[in-house]
């Protein structure tokens, strides 16, 4: 039998695969939402497949909806030694939920090379911090010493490839503002954390007691 730290619950089990399957949902809802879209491709942000005018919208905002469904069930499927992280998940599902909730306008300005209108600035607030939750969540798991060892070494690797990427973006949206620079970048880091999530759900929908 597992230490009681390091044991998952059938609930929580079942909350993992639950979370598994939103992960692949989610995603594939979103990558159609941005393929098939009007959006500019690579020099675009990855929201600008949900603003009004897109015919996508709809798919791109259930997509969202479903990762956020994802981080919050993965949060319930953390074992209990994690509750900092899973407080985190959290977060970053109810932020997901609110980007999804609120459309930017055409083409997502932000500063400080654009003029935002103030659903800009909401929108892409909450992009900004459920990523930044997220990432946090996966330091947290990576240097915790409580749950599955494979959800530390998961969470380890995520955490290796998501903090230089986030940070890069971050340089990147104040030297030279959107582009193709900063939305090849966004995809990337988008595609860590689903990796991730899914790498994470898998770990815990395998364990027993």
């Amino acid at each position: 039998m597992a230490e009681p730290d390091r044991a998952v619950s059938p609930a929580r089990v079942a909350a993992a695969s639950a979370a598994a399957g939103c992960v692949l949902a989610g995603t594939a809802a979103v990558t159609v939402a941005v393929v098939a879209g009007p959006g500019p491709g690579l020099t675009g942000y990855v929201s600008e497949a949900g603003i009004a005018d897109s015919g996508y919208a709809p798919t791109y905002r259930i997509g969202v909806f479903a990762l956020a469904a994802a981080l919050l069930l993965l949060a319930t499927a953390l074992p209990a030694g994690l509750r900092i992280a899973a407080a985190l998940l959290a977060t970053g599902a109810l932020f997901t939920l609110l980007s999804g909730a609120v459309t930017c306008s055409a083409g997502c300005p932000l500063p400080p090379f654009e003029r935002p209108t103030v659903a800009d600035l909401v929108h892409g607030g909450a992009s900004i911090a459920a990523m930044v939750s997220t990432v946090l969540a996966m330091l947290v798991i990576a240097v915790s010493g409580h749950g599955p060892p494979g959800l530390r070494r998961v969470a380890r690797l995520g955490v290796a490839v998501a903090l230089p990427l986030a940070g890069s973006i971050a340089l990147a949206m104040l030297a030279v503002g959107r582009g193709s620079l900063v939305g090849g970048l966004e995809r990337v880091l988008l595609a860590v954390a689903a990796g991730w999530g899914l790498a994470t759900a898998t770990v815990l929908g395998l364990a027993r007691r």
